[in-house]
């Protein structure tokens, strides 16, 4: 195997509506958020983990494969699927912690991908600054009682609200003359399809990848003809 390019894909990651990655808060505060996003510790900004952008793409991929199981897929899933796009899906994320012969390592290879973890663009927390805005929102849920037909136990979520924008960056090791971006983009419309973070089915987490690039090339036209669904 021959490393032969790196291809670097970037774009704006938009926030369609207002979007939950929770942090793992070690202290319970008074008064305090149930649920707070994840911040950087030294800005106190909210970003988006590249590791959940991975996991979500992986995810959503490899229930298209029709394969999908609890634990990612691995080598014996390849096996026994005999599936191409498993072997790819596996090229592209790696297979994890898992021992591999020395002729199966040579059929995989290195995990090709890797995620940056998303920034706030910093001409959008400027406008928001500016208009003495807040950078996260507090979004009140609750239950309907059924048969009575009040809401109880009422909770805090806080979320990136819709309109923010991130910083979006992933390189792709490109070994002898393979090619898997065709199967990394149809995950990322698989985001923009299905969302990222928690509470999906509320309504949170939709987001789209706008002045998408690939190696400083605009490629936002091809992007949004691709239908994820079609192989």
């Amino acid at each position: 195997m021959q490393l032969t390019k790196i291809h670097v894909l970037q774009a704006e990651l938009v926030c369609l509506t207002g979007v939950h990655i929770g942090s793992s808060d070690s202290e319970m505060h008074i008064g305090g958020l149930d649920n707070s996003v994840i911040k950087n510790p030294l800005t106190n900004e909210p970003y988006i983990p590249g590791s959940s952008i991975k996991g979500k793409i992986r995810s959503l991929l490899e229930w298209r494969t029709g394969f999908v199981k609890p634990a990612p897929l691995g080598w014996q899933d390849y096996v026994q699927s005999e599936s191409e796009e498993v072997l790819s899906i596996l090229k592209l994320f790696g297979v994890g912690g898992q021992v591999l012969t020395e002729a199966q390592a040579q059929k995989v290879g290195p995990t090709r991908l890797s995620f940056w973890d998303c920034c706030l663009l910093p001409q959008w927390v400027e406008q928001v600054k500016a208009n003495d805005g807040e950078l996260t929102e507090v979004k009140t849920e609750n239950c309907i009682d059924r048969i009575e037909g009040t809401a109880k136990h009422p909770r805090q979520t806080e979320r990136v609200p819709a309109g923010a924008r991130f910083d979006f960056k992933a390189t792709v090791k490109v070994l002898d003359d393979e090619n898997l971006l065709e199967l990394l983009l149809a995950g990322l419309r698989l985001v923009e399809v299905d969302g990222i973070g928690g509470s999906l089915s509320r309504g949170y987490g939709k987001v789209k990848f706008e002045h998408l690039s690939l190696d400083g090339k605009d490629i936002s036209e091809m992007f949004e003809k691709i239908d994820p669904f079609v192989k």
